[in-house]
């Protein structure tokens, strides 16, 4: 039974407490183990960054799942996405994003073993899945979930509000503050 759990271990990309919410509840209906990734080095200002990873914690704890914080480096990130900051919402540099995001997710899986991993980025009715998966399709161990399905937004919005979790007003970058994507 352990080497099916250790068989079944997937890294989870996660982008806040919210879209964990529903993203691993799928996940252990489908039989996954999850191991959760707060790499999100996207968010701004630093205190945002901090306050979705407390709520992850929450999450974390109610499901009593182990939760792994990368190191935050907004720097990086801005030189990632350098040239697309004009980028409109849901454009080039949101793309750019994913793949950041995506490749540290796949470098921790290698560094940990694990040969699976997804992104809770696809559970948001603001994100578009197909720019999410064209972005890890050559990830090797990345698995195209469209958490969106089954009624995830829905059951990720419900689910957050009984768990009392902050629920942001822009996706992380400074570059979305102020347009209505969460």
């Amino acid at each position: 039974m352990e080497k099916e759990k250790e068989e079944r271990r997937i890294l989870v990309h996660v982008c806040c407490g919210p879209c964990a919410t529903s993203s691993i509840q799928r996940l252990l209906d489908e039989g996954w183990s999850p191991v959760l990734f707060f790499s999100d080095s996207n968010i701004w200002p630093l205190e945002e960054f901090e306050k979705r990873y407390e709520n992850l914690l929450k999450v974390a704890a109610f499901y009593n799942l182990p939760v792994i914080k990368d190191e935050y480096d907004h720097q990086s990130w801005r030189e990632w996405i350098k040239g697309f900051e004009e980028e409109p919402e849901h454009g080039k540099r949101c793309s750019r994003c994913f793949r950041y995001n995506l490749l540290r997710a796949s470098k921790k899986a290698e560094e940990l073993g694990i040969s699976s991993f997804c992104t809770t980025l696809t559970v948001s009715r603001f994100k578009n899945s197909k720019t999410i998966f064209h972005e890890g399709e050559d990830l090797e161990g990345f698995e195209a979930i469209d958490f969106k399905k089954k009624d995830g937004f829905a059951s990720s919005c419900r689910l957050s509000k009984e768990m009392g979790l902050y629920r942001q007003s822009y996706c992380g970058c400074e570059f979305s503050k102020g347009s209505v994507n969460d």
